[in-house]
């Protein structure tokens, strides 16, 4: 271990889940999210990560119209084995069928087990959006259905639907989730069909059901490519929606109909299928 590691404080004055989404989608190790912002913590410095949240503001500043306060401190601290500390604090999790531990705790019989190893940039399923995911996905993913998961990050939803016995290809834009969801498929001894860099609208298949949990903007950008993706009576699983901007979401989705709301917090999780 080094003798020292960094610590990266973040603070945000508004729109704190689209940042913690940036930052879901860039860091390839995980984060703490506080009242106001985000603490991140590397054995490495963590200017870069700076320089993308400045890059990020910024654009969102002009994208929204509006000022956003950004500030990002940057300190050298001595080790204490923060990582260690870390995983202690991550509880294992019942959700639907699904119990999501860490990998040193034993697994449960009367579940399906989804191993996390929370040192990594891998979900833990207790921010609501990944679990009211994984509660629609454990309610309408049967076995041999085939699914597409699209901007798949850690992998933990593609993951829980292969041990549902679905068959499952999974997207991201970014390599380094890619990376991350085929290593964590690796640790939990399942593979995914087909896995690629990039969207979902390169591929010709259809599926029984897509599952898209991202934020909402991008959920009304890339509308025509999921609902194209279905097949006739296919599933579409929507989530990462705060709940202001579900009415946005839906107008892209006019074609569909509700066919379950999953409300946890702020967030929103929509079950679509096509009328």
């Amino acid at each position: 271990m080094q003798e020292h590691y960094f610590e990266l404080v973040v603070k945000v004055s508004s729109h704190h889940e689209l940042y913690a989404d940036f930052l879901s989608d860039t860091l390839p190790i995980g984060f703490e999210e506080s009242d106001d912002g985000f603490i991140i913590r590397s054995e490495d410095e963590l200017d870069t990560i700076i320089w993308g949240l400045e890059q990020f503001n910024e654009a969102l500043q002009k994208a929204l119209g509006e000022v956003i306060e950004l500030e990002c401190v940057q300190k050298k601290l001595k080790n204490s084995d923060w990582v260690k500390a870390y995983q202690e604090s991550i509880e294992p999790l019942v959700i639907e069928k699904f119990y999501i531990h860490p990998l040193w705790d034993e697994p449960r019989e009367d579940l399906i087990n989804i191993a996390i190893n929370p040192a990594l940039a891998f979900g833990t399923g207790h921010h609501p959006t990944t679990s009211s995911s994984l509660k629609a996905i454990s309610r309408y993913v049967k076995e041999g259905d085939t699914l597409l998961d699209v901007g798949c990050g850690s992998g933990i939803l593609a993951i829980g639907a292969i041990k549902l016995g679905g068959v499952v290809d999974a997207c991201d834009t970014d390599k380094v989730s890619v990376d991350n969801a085929q290593e964590n498929a690796h640790m939990n001894g399942v593979e995914f069909r087909d896995i690629w860099e990039g969207s979902c609208s390169v591929t010709n298949k259809k599926y029984n059901v897509v599952v898209a949990n991202i934020v909402a903007d991008v959920l009304t950008f890339i509308a025509n490519d999921l609902i194209r993706a279905l097949e006739d009576d296919g599933i579409l699983i929507l989530s990462g929606i705060l709940d202001k901007y579900e009415e946005k979401v839906l107008n892209f989705y006019k074609d569909c109909e509700i066919i379950q709301r999953i409300a946890q917090d702020e967030w929103v999780t929509l079950i679509l299928k096509r009328k």
